[in-house]
């Protein structure tokens, strides 16, 4: 299937054409149909899967059928998302997509000053990108007036209750008109995700994509099981390997995150971090240095990852492991991307064997665990600790440096 068999107009075709695009992903060719018939939509789909795409072409084909009159402008659709980067790139494929219509898209979000951002709505917009917090405190400002509404989409929904935005999620909605078509896009449905989806979608079109352990098979996979202590010095001595080129490590905290930059830098091996505690500014620096090479090591917290596109990442190393299963697919779908190879390294250590066996489950996969590594864990492999235990760590300082010639075998 070719873009041009969507019925999209001509204009918003050309903006299509001018990025290169021909061929809709698998999300946009399924969904594009609904939403421009005006049906309420739940679609499941991670980040890379061109998502984005799948409802801003449809919503600005229909806010495009009625052109903006001459007096102030409405905020007709209304896209929330969790993070400042997730909100900077959708109000991108607007401004994108959207080049030859006479469409105004702002984007808010916290961390930066608010005048600008005052005079945009003061001014009168069509489409507003925003995070929760925000978009709160200038509509209790009276900034912001959404009962004219046509759209509203709620993206990366399991990512918004994760970073504990339900209740502002909630209030939001609370601003909403009744009669209006609704967008919900969620990687994973857990039991709140569902709840949300049902308070707010009527008679919804479905479209899933994307089996959750799919991603994983294109990438070359190893684990190491390590002591807790040993994990840092694990990650140096696997750095030094120059075919690392552009690496991204995931920390389950932002501490954490911070501690490996800290390690990092006293070893000479170029890193920064992202996180929510980063500002704007610095998650933005951070980010640019990486893309250009000359930061070799990203250090990001899952919640700073997601929706972020980078390209040509080498490897994926699991710092730590996720407690949800799905979460690990996401994370080493960073590599391997547009046909490229890529590789993941997990470093597990006794308390997470239990994650591991359930991600090993979930992707269905022999996935090779290095031996003779200078960390190896002398926890025999059968050693799974019961959840919440803690283990009496059991080191052997006398361990050989055996990393220069590693054996593999399967482990389920």
């Amino acid at each position: 299937m070719e873009f041009q068999q969507l019925g999209l107009i001509p204009p918003i075709a050309q903006a299509v054409a001018a990025q290169g695009y021909i061929s809709p992903t698998p999300i946009q060719a399924r969904a594009i149909p609904h939403v421009l018939a005006g049906r309420d939509l739940l679609g499941l789909a991670q980040t890379g899967t061109g998502k984005t795409a799948a409802f801003a072409l449809p919503i600005l084909q229909r806010l495009a059928h009625i052109a903006p009159g001459k007096g102030h402008r409405h905020i007709r659709c209304l896209v929330l998302t969790p993070t400042r980067e997730l909100a900077a790139q959708i109000g991108d494929s607007f401004h994108t997509y959207g080049a030859h219509l006479p469409l105004r898209t702002t984007v808010i979000f916290g961390g930066v000053g608010e005048l600008s951002q005052k005079q945009a709505l003061e001014r009168g917009i069509d489409i507003l990108v925003a995070t929760p917090g925000r978009l709160l405190d200038l509509a209790n400002q009276g900034f912001i007036n959404l009962k004219q509404l046509e759209v509203f989409v709620l993206d990366e929904a399991d990512r918004m209750l994760d970073m504990g935005f339900i209740h502002d999620v909630k209030r939001v909605i609370a601003m909403l008109p009744q009669r209006r078509q609704t967008l919900f896009f969620s990687a994973t449905m857990p039991r709140e995700a569902q709840d949300l989806a049902d308070r707010l979608l009527y008679k919804p079109e479905t479209v899933a994509v994307v089996p959750p352990s799919t991603t994983a098979e294109r990438v070359e996979q190893e684990v190491f099981f390590v002591e807790k202590s040993d994990k840092r010095a694990l990650l140096v001595d696997v750095l030094r390997d120059t075919a690392m080129k552009r690496v991204l490590v995931f920390s389950r905290t932002k501490h954490g995150a911070n501690r490996i930059v800290e390690h990092l830098d006293k070893e000479r091996i170029g890193a920064a971090a992202i996180h929510g505690n980063k500002s704007q500014s610095a998650r933005e620096r951070a980010l640019a240095d990486f893309k250009a090479g000359k930061t070799r090591v990203l250090v990001a917290t899952d919640i700073a990852a997601r929706g972020i596109d980078i390209d040509d990442v080498t490897h994926v190393i699991n710092f730590d492991v996720p407690e949800v299963p799905e979460t690990y697919v996401h994370r080493i779908g960073r590599t391997a991307r547009a046909g490229a190879s890529g590789m993941a390294m997990t470093f597990v250590e006794v308390d997470e064997r239990g994650d591991w066996r359930a991600i090993v489950k979930l992707t269905k996969q022999d996935i090779p665990v290095v031996e003779g590594h200078p960390y190896e864990s002398t926890v025999p492999m059968n050693v799974v600790p019961a959840a919440g235990t803690a283990q009496k760590k059991v080191q052997d300082r006398g361990r050989e440096h055996r990393r220069s010639n590693p054996r593999r075998h399967h482990h389920r």
